[in-house]
């Protein structure tokens, strides 16, 4: 049933002029279309696509809610520190920290930032099996 369908990520925004300037200035994407002013519509060069939409209720889940599977997390870590984009260190067992980068064994490396909207977002290096080269 679900296993041939898309999957797409809803990233919530308490202000969404706001969002669209980070989303912009801070990671480099456009939106392909916005939707009266309530929602825009971003496609990655790769044909990921993901919302940002505009709710009250942004920046309250405690979790990560979008990750970017990159080719070298250490890059666009440098990358994004020289937008001025800070980055979230957590305890977590078995997880090494090289500076703001985690390693995590067979699961990978990966780092997280929080957005304008205080949502937590992630970059890493793909799932075991289906790293990103």
């Amino acid at each position: 049933m679900l296993d041939k369908a898309t999957v797409t990520a809803n990233i919530p925004a308490a202000d969404l002029a706001r969002a669209r300037a980070f989303y912009a200035d801070k990671l480099g994407l456009t939106p392909t279309q916005e939707m009266d002013g309530i929602m825009l519509l971003y496609r990655t060069a790769t044909g990921s696509t993901f919302s940002v939409y505009q709710t009250e209720y942004a920046g309250q889940a405690g979790h990560t809610i979008a990750q970017w599977h990159v080719a070298d997390v250490d890059a666009v870590v440098r990358d994004l520190k020289a937008k001025s984009v800070s980055f979230e260190h957590y305890d977590m067992p078995g997880v090494d920290w090289n500076d703001d980068v985690a390693s995590m064994g067979d699961m990978g490396r990966a780092a997280w930032f929080k957005d304008s909207e205080n949502n937590i977002l992630c970059i890493d290096d793909g799932f075991p099996g289906e790293r990103v080269s």
